[in-house]
């Protein structure tokens, strides 16, 4: 019975990961808007955080517009700061 050199084996190709699209760029995209909580609650952690954009795949730019809606939304009451 031979045993196997694992110096020479072959090497698999590193795991590829898929580049993520951006969900709010794009033609029939969702408008960014503080009055939609159902659209801003996807972007929102159980604890109440804003969920960072390399999780959610979300453009610089329109990171910055979700922060913006989900702290006006919660500035005006209809999204909780944090969950019990």
């Amino acid at each position: 019975m031979a045993i196997k050199d694992l110096t020479t084996t072959t090497a698999r190709r590193p795991f590829q990961r898929r580049r993520k699209t951006c969900p709010f760029s794009g033609p029939n995209a969702p408008k960014i808007d503080y009055k939609d909580v159902r659209l801003l609650q996807r972007y929102v952690s159980e604890r109440g955080k804003i969920v960072p954009s390399r999780i959610t795949a979300v453009s610089a730019l329109k990171q910055r517009e979700l922060a913006k809606a989900i702290k006006r939304a919660r500035f005006i009451g209809i999204m909780p700061y944090a969950v019990q």
